[in-house]
């Protein structure tokens, strides 16, 4: 018999599901890195921890959810910083192709 509150974990597990699947979309329809770097950390992180939720509630009783809650609050805690640092590598990449870090000096060289 199911009750009210394996009901909600579910619907958790599903919401995650499919914000999952629109942050894959994303990545995949997205032209440039930068584009990319939105749905590869906020809706992905958003995602995983609707799934990792309704997974705690659905495993209450077990030991397991602590490794669940570690690996949301490393994602939480690692996917802003990977993202600020492969957009920065993408905007200096994309500066240096277009010669917009190329400055004179001032006065002449």
């Amino acid at each position: 018999m199911t009750t009210i509150i394996d009901t909600f974990a579910h619907l958790l597990i599903l919401i995650g599901a499919v914000i999952s699947l629109t942050a894959a979309i994303g990545m995949v329809r997205f032209r440039d890195t930068l584009s990319r770097m939105h749905p590869a950390t906020k809706p992905q992180v958003v995602g995983l921890l609707f799934v990792l939720g309704g997974a705690m509630i659905i495993l209450r009783s077990s030991v397991d959810i602590w490794m669940m809650a570690l690996a949301g609050m490393f994602m939480v805690l690692t996917a802003p910083v990977i993202a600020h640092r492969v957009g920065r590598v993408a905007y200096r990449e994309q500066l240096g192709r277009d010669g917009l870090l190329d400055e004179d000096a001032p006065g002449g060289a």
